[in-house]
């Protein structure tokens, strides 16, 4: 599997972007997926993760404001970011694996995109 991020950008404070993620490859429907971001300085954190079966899981820093979506037929997982902070600045990186449930430790995923940058200013 092969994962593309974008998406990414320069936003205000309280506005909202979309991120995308789209996979290629084959059985992008028995892979479970998740939104992790790195800050300046920071750790790698998980944001979001959505399983096989569309269940979903969010980090306490974005519960309520964040969603994670997929689309089986597009091959493509979305993460809608709303109400957005300056300290959601990072680089938004989509990870998958062949498991069924998501996991919130990134040494969990085998697979990666390159991230996509996002900018939240005051």
């Amino acid at each position: 599997v092969q994962l593309q991020a974008s998406g990414g950008g320069l936003v205000q404070a309280g506005g909202s972007l979309r991120l995308s993620c789209a996979a290629s490859g084959r059985l992008f429907s028995s892979h479970s997926f998740a939104w992790f971001r790195q800050a300046p300085g920071k750790e790698r954190r998980f944001v979001a993760g959505i399983s096989v079966g569309a269940t979903t899981h969010y980090a306490d820093s974005v519960e309520g404001r964040f969603t994670i979506s997929r689309d089986n037929d597009k091959n493509t997982v979305y993460l809608q970011m709303n109400s957005l902070k300056p300290e959601d600045t990072a680089v938004y990186f989509c990870a998958a694996d062949r498991s069924l449930r998501v996991m919130v430790r990134q040494t969990s995923y085998n697979y990666w995109g390159q991230g996509t940058e996002v900018t939240v200013s005051s």
